[in-house]
């Protein structure tokens, strides 16, 4: 009998374990950051299909873009091992942790972003797996190993990798890359800065142990309030662009504008905050902002008539 309990607790020990590991390198993934890209990109294939384009279709690209964003995230965790480490919000991911060494994460990372490619290859189309490589190797080997670590201008130029989903979503339908879709790629490009930037400023003293020059760590805070209502201006001009470009209705007219003036008006008034006082704030509503923006587009699409 005392062996059987013993053999049944030696069993529950082993797979918790082996669950604990694999939570952990869904971890390395950041399902959190897939999430909001997914957010993006549905819309965008709703809008080239100008209807449903399938489950076929959404699940294939849904999959390949899970891999690839995946596995660079994967990649980037390896690569942010020590400086996770120095921080305070990430010091218990799994590398940092203990719990998976770095050179297993650089080889989950890459065999995620090499099934990624032939997957999009395979079931999508070659424009889309060309753009899904380029994301994959944009933000988990440029981006992670040198621009996040050598420029101040890192936020901006990282935000190239996390632009491309909705370009992907778009040519995943359309096999083409036209004003739309860039307008598109365009919109989320200008939402990031002030969306990380607000989660930076209250990261300063962690960003200064790991030595990354993030914006506020850099050239201030005061300065980097201004320069997240500049990306907020940007941000609401070109989704109101979009309404013509697209030939989208009034209702997605109305939402873009009075989100994006909200999301300008929390800039605004963050620059006449003390530090990183309303910060958190302004990082809530821009993702909460983002869902609305490209919600609005699929249901204008699918019940408003076109402005033009």
């Amino acid at each position: 009998m005392t062996y059987l309990v013993s053999d049944n607790s030696d069993h529950a020990s082993r797979l918790k374990a082996f669950l604990r590991l694999v939570f952990d390198y869904l971890t390395l993934m950041k399902p959190s950051i897939i999430s909001l890209l997914l957010v993006t990109t549905l819309p965008a294939m709703v809008l080239a299909e100008e209807g449903w384009p399938g489950w076929g279709l959404v699940s294939s690209a849904f999959f390949g873009l899970i891999l690839s964003a995946g596995g660079a995230a994967a990649l980037n965790m390896a690569a942010d091992a020590e400086i996770d480490a120095l921080m305070d919000r990430t010091k218990s991911r799994p590398i940092p942790r203990g719990a998976i060494k770095p050179r297993n994460a650089v080889i989950y990372g890459l065999v995620l972003g090499i099934i990624s490619g032939v997957w999009f290859w395979w079931m999508v189309n070659p424009l889309s797996m060309a753009l899904a490589l380029f994301a994959f190797f944009y933000y988990g080997i440029v981006y992670s190993l040198f621009l996040k670590r050598k420029t101040v201008h890192n936020t901006v130029l990282g935000g190239v990798a996390g632009s491309l989903p909705v370009l992907i979503g778009w040519t995943a339908v359309t096999n083409g890359i036209n004003p739309t879709g860039i307008l598109l790629f365009l919109i989320v490009f200008c939402w990031q800065p002030p969306h990380f930037w607000a989660l930076s400023l209250g990261l300063i003293r962690d960003y200064a142990a790991a030595k990354i020059p993030m914006a506020p760590n850099v050239i201030g805070s005061e300065l980097t309030k201004k320069q997240m209502v500049l990306w907020s201006s940007l941000t609401l001009l070109t989704s109101i662009l979009f309404t013509f470009v697209a030939s989208m209705g009034w209702f997605y007219l109305i939402v873009a504008f009075v989100t994006g003036v909200g999301f300008l008006l929390i800039s605004l008034r963050l620059t006449r905050e003390a530090g990183s006082q309303g910060a958190r704030g302004m990082f809530r509503y821009s993702t909460i902002y983002l869902s609305l923006l490209f919600g609005a587009m699929v249901i204008d699409q699918a019940f408003f008539p076109s402005l033009i």
